[in-house]
């Protein structure tokens, strides 16, 4: 089997670590304006919502933070395990909003995270019909990209770990071992 290319997407970069006690010292989403969402794609078309689903996420209550998660997962991974081409650039913010003690939904972010980190839907297809490698919108790179963004901020996991919060801690070991596979 032919195998896509696994490079980094150019707009974001993905390799450094988090700041001691892992929480970004910028404002929270600082860099969402230097990805060019118009012009890559999530399940619905343009990736445009994206930026304000994650808005919503780190501002909004409870219930404001929770609906625009379940939007942008159905936005950026499926039913849990087909990612998009706008999955790998959104997998820095999510991390970055994982571990923003505010946002109230960070435990299912963590899970969001891990369902990232596992899928392997398009390899799948591919292995079946090659010829998917071929297509100009290669989807294997996409999923290649995108578990290569979660596994680039990993080392916020210690920090996730320590945390008080026992929903927090499984979703986050529940990541580790995924990452770990």
């Amino acid at each position: 089997m032919r195998t896509a290319p696994t490079e980094q997407p150019s707009t974001q970069r993905t390799d450094h670590a988090a700041p001691s006690g892992g929480v970004a010292r910028t404002a929270p989403l600082a860099a969402l304006g230097q990805v060019p969402w118009r012009d890559i794609k999530d399940s619905t078309g343009s990736a445009a919502a994206v930026p304000l689903l994650l808005t919503s996420v780190a501002w909004g209550d409870a219930e404001t933070a929770r609906s625009a998660l379940d939007d942008l997962k159905k936005r950026i991974c499926q039913y849990g395990f087909v990612v998009e081409q706008a999955t790998a650039a959104t997998v820095p913010f999510l991390w970055e909003l994982a571990q923003l003690p505010r946002v109230t939904c960070r435990a299912q972010i963590i899970r969001l995270l891990r369902s990232i980190a596992g899928a392997r839907q398009w390899e799948s297809v591919a292995a079946v019909y090659p010829k998917l490698l071929n297509h100009p919108e290669n989807p294997v790179v996409w999923e290649r990209r995108a578990r290569q963004a979660v596994r680039a901020r990993r080392g916020a996991l210690t920090a996730l770990r320590a945390e008080g919060d026992a929903e927090i801690a499984r979703a986050t070991t529940e990541l580790a071992d995924a990452l770990a596979e």
